[in-house]
């Protein structure tokens, strides 16, 4: 829908036709009638043409320099949008890495309560072990004791043996020489 809008610009009407909103060409209308009114001021004419002239090239030096701005934040925003895609997959890479961590941090903490329930089970078996072997020693102990016993025993029975035939070898022995000079006595 076109909007055809009565303007005043350097103190001329025009009416201005356009698609944009009444609102949007009455503010361009008022920026170009402000523009001209400073370049009039500074030139000191009242050449409508040079004033008009001039008021266009501000006006067109601004806007290449505006152009100029969104071209370079055009490109300024495009390196950060792949700034941010890197920073994505960093922080992608981030979240895997962490959860991989994450993964063998439990399997290692698993391994590790496996482990330790092992070395449980074997001080377990070794203080069993430890205490069988106390045990195995003392009856040892016992049953050397024992065996000293018996065969100190079995020592003084033969001692006791040994002395008694030595007792009747000498009353033989004795006999022996009573028979002989009993015979020669004879």
């Amino acid at each position: 829908m076109e909007n055809k809008v009565k303007v005043m610009i350097f103190g001329q009407e025009y009416v201005i036709a356009g698609e944009e909103a009444r609102e949007h060409i009455l503010r361009v209308a008022d920026y170009v009638d402000s523009k001209m009114n400073e370049i009039a001021k500074s030139v000191k004419t009242s050449q409508l043409s040079l004033i008009a002239v001039l008021s266009a090239v501000n006006i067109a030096d601004g806007y290449f320099s505006i152009l100029d701005t969104i071209t370079e934040l055009q490109k300024t925003n495009a390196q950060l949008e792949k700034d941010v895609e890197h920073y994505v997959q960093l922080w992608e890479d981030a979240k895997k890495s962490f959860l991989q961590y994450k993964e063998d941090a439990q399997a290692v903490t698993r391994r590790k309560e496996t482990l330790k329930n092992t070395l449980d089970e074997r001080e377990q078996e070794l203080a069993d072990l430890k205490t069988t072997l106390e045990e195995a020693n003392i009856r040892a102990k016992k049953e050397v004791e024992e065996e000293i016993g018996k065969l100190n025993n079995k020592i003084k029975e033969t001692e006791s043996s040994f002395f008694d035939l030595q007792m009747e070898n000498v009353q033989l022995k004795s006999e022996l020489e009573r028979y002989k000079k009993v015979k020669l006595m004879g």
